[in-house]
Formats: C-alpha cells, sequence, structure tokens
C-alpha cells in the first residue's frame, strides 16, 4: 500500500514538473519585438540636395519669390532647418542653384522646340515660341532666372547655364542673319540684332505674365490668343530675314 501511495505521488510530481516545464518553454512564451524606431525622410548621400531644389522650386511656384526662405524649402522637403545651409550656404546660393535649374529647363525646351521644326520659318519661331511657352508654365522660376541681384553668378553652374542660354539666342540671330556669331566677342551690328530679339521676347513675356495684354488680346477678332499674336509679331519680324522668303 504504501508503495501504491508511494508511486502515485511520484506520477502527480512528474506530471506537475511538466507542467510547469510546459509554462516556461521559451517556445511557449510570447516574442518580443522591438518598437519600430521612428525615420525621418530616407534621403540617401547626394540626394538631399536634390530634394531640398525639388522643394524649393516648389515652393517658388506655389508662395512666389517672397515666399521662398530656407525654413520654407526645409518644412517642404520635411528635413532639419540646417539642411539648406549645410548644402548651399545661404538663401544666395539656394536661389543661384535652382535658377541654374530653371536656366538648363528652358535651354532644353528651346533646343527641342528648334529640333523639331522642319522648314526655315519654323526654326526661326519655334525658339521664341518655347521662349514664352516655358515662362507661362513656370512663371516663378522665369521670374527668379532674371533677378539679377538675387543671383551669385560666379558659381559655376548658374554661370555655365546662362552662357549656354546666351549662345543658344546668339546661335539663332547669327542664323537669321545667315553668318556666325561669336558670343565673346560682337560687333554692334549683331549686338543691337541680339538685343532686339532679346527685347522684344522678353518684352512680350512680362507684359503677358503681367496681364497686360489683356487690353489687346480684347480688341483683335474673337478667339485670337496671345499665342497667335506672338506668332504674328514673330513673323512680321523675320519676313525677308531667312533664305526663301
Amino acid at each position: 500500500m504504501a508503495k501504491s501511495n508511494i508511486s502515485t505521488q511520484t506520477s502527480g510530481e512528474t506530471a506537475r514538473q511538466a507542467r510547469a516545464s510546459k509554462k516556461t518553454s521559451p517556445a511557449s512564451r510570447p516574442v518580443r519585438r522591438p518598437a519600430a524606431a521612428k525615420t525621418e525622410t530616407p534621403y540617401h548621400h547626394g540626394a538631399l540636395r536634390e530634394a531640398l531644389l525639388e522643394a524649393a522650386e516648389r515652393v517658388l511656384e506655389r508662395d512666389g519669390l517672397a515666399g521662398l526662405t530656407l525654413r520654407a524649402v526645409a518644412r517642404e522637403a520635411g528635413v532639419s532647418h540646417a539642411a539648406p545651409t549645410h548644402h548651399f550656404g545661404d538663401l544666395t546660393g539656394l536661389v543661384s542653384e535652382l535658377a541654374a535649374i530653371g536656366f538648363r529647363q528652358f535651354n532644353a525646351a528651346m533646343a527641342c522646340a528648334r529640333d523639331a521644326a522642319t522648314s526655315p520659318q519654323e526654326r526661326a519661331l519655334a525658339r521664341p515660341k518655347a521662349y514664352v511657352a516655358y515662362a507661362q508654365a513656370h512663371p516663378g522660376m522665369y521670374g527668379l532666372m532674371f533677378r539679377t541681384e538675387r543671383l551669385d553668378y560666379s558659381r559655376p553652374s548658374l554661370h555655365e547655364a546662362a552662357e549656354s542660354s546666351f549662345a543658344g539666342l546668339a546661335n539663332a540671330i547669327g542664323a537669321m542673319r545667315q553668318e556666325s556669331i561669336s558670343g565673346d566677342a560682337l560687333t554692334i551690328e549683331q549686338g543691337a540684332a541680339i538685343a532686339r530679339a532679346w527685347s522684344m521676347v522678353h518684352g512680350f513675356t512680362m507684359l503677358l505674365l503681367d496681364g497686360r495684354l489683356e487690353d489687346i488680346l480684347q480688341r483683335l477678332p474673337a478667339g485670337t490668343t496671345a499665342e497667335q499674336l506672338l506668332e504674328a509679331i514673330l513673323k512680321s519680324t523675320v519676313a525677308g530675314r531667312l533664305p526663301g522668303t
């Protein structure tokens, strides 16, 4: 009888130990996972600078030049306020690099339009038409590009992009005059031709952006657009200057 009691106690103790072991088994315990750490916007090395410039362009087009500050750009990009200063030094540095991007976009738009033209007259009209179209699509950027007092032209990127823009204009005028024009040294006649063409297109663009052409457009036949008015101006200007016209 005693042996039976001992055996029963031993079996009960073994069962209790098995249950306790099961309760504390590592496999049965819930796995604790570390809380996900908060991460900032994941810009890898070199990407933050581009992200800041993209943010600056959005702020410029939305809020104008007056709203373009280093803090506004940092806020738009979702980064610390120190980030723009680290990459561009100050606001002049930032807007100068932004203007360089604008000039490159501007130059590419005009080159693309000219390459798509199929006749001498179309090529002569393509560049100024693309000039105005770019300004209409990016009025903030266009305004910044010609605010010389806000820009640092000693920065290589801006200097190169602006020089490329002038070279494109000089080449276009040279094609109309059927002569080669060097951007480094101009005759008075070449300089006058370049200034005349630039003044006309830039002046038209500024009047258009400022809404100052509405009075003229309202007096023209119904449905006449600013683009048609520009084309009429351009055609009267280039008439007789192109071979075969």
